[in-house]
């Protein structure tokens, strides 16, 4: 074999363990989900709410959903409204916890994350999370999302001097939540734990029922809501 041989060869052996071990990499970041894969795991749901700052409903509930999220991702913004249609209708059934997951392959998310506590900070957490959402095409790709959180933020009403100042003190509570994610191996948003079953994407109105009707040992009811 001639040496240029030698040499080609040896390129392509080198050009193929980059790619695969690329693509290693690459599938183990985490990553936004629209589908939903059934329950996984079950886990001991205790720590998955210990010391939750972002909650709805009653800790004695028998139904209780945690909700890592990441409010840039689409897949996470498809899921509020189920989330709240689920709230409006089991809400004496189902205690809700909000945990943060900014995922790093979203420029803004973290800036998102961020906004939320500072408004957390004036009573105004899930107020400001819908007004995030429901802009998300808006500020996703912005290169001011600062400035966009601080219009949202007076637009709610909030105190725009306080809320400014208060950007950074959610770190500790973001980090918090992100590594608890990374503890029950969440790597897709939304990821959701119900009664400690492990469901990554967006749960569907009917399985939330479903779920939430067996726990109450009741008959399921397909909702009608659209």
């Amino acid at each position: 074999m001639s040496t240029e041989s030698k040499f080609f060869i040896g390129i392509g052996v080198i050009t193929l363990v980059v790619i695969v071990a690329g693509a290693v990499l690459f599938s183990k970041q985490p990553s936004s989900q629209d589908q939903t894969q059934g329950a996984t795991q079950s886990v001991d749901q205790s720590d998955l709410i210990a010391n939750a700052a972002h909650t709805v409903g009653s800790p004695t509930a028998p139904v209780i959903v945690v909700e890592f999220a990441d409010l840039q991702c689409p897949a996470c913004k498809a899921a509020q409204p189920i989330v709240k249609q689920v709230l409006e209708k089991y809400g004496q059934d189902v205690y809700f916890v909000w945990r943060h997951y900014p995922l790093s392959s979203h420029k803004n998310s973290k800036i998102a994350a961020n906004s939320t506590e500072a408004a957390a900070g004036q009573g105004k957490f899930f107020e400001f999370v819908d007004k995030v959402y429901t802009n998300q095409g808006e500020w996703e790709n912005s290169g001011n999302a600062d400035e966009i959180f601080e219009t949202y933020a007076s637009e709610i009403g909030l105190d725009l001097e306080k809320f400014k100042a208060d950007l950074n003190t959610g770190n500790q509570s973001i980090e918090s939540d992100f590594a608890l994610g990374n503890k029950f191996s969440v790597t897709s948003t939304p990821t959701f734990f119900i009664n400690g079953q492990k469901y990554s994407g967006v749960v569907q109105l009917d399985q939330f029922e479903q779920i939430i009707n067996a726990t109450k040992g009741k008959t399921v009811e397909p909702s009608t809501s659209e």
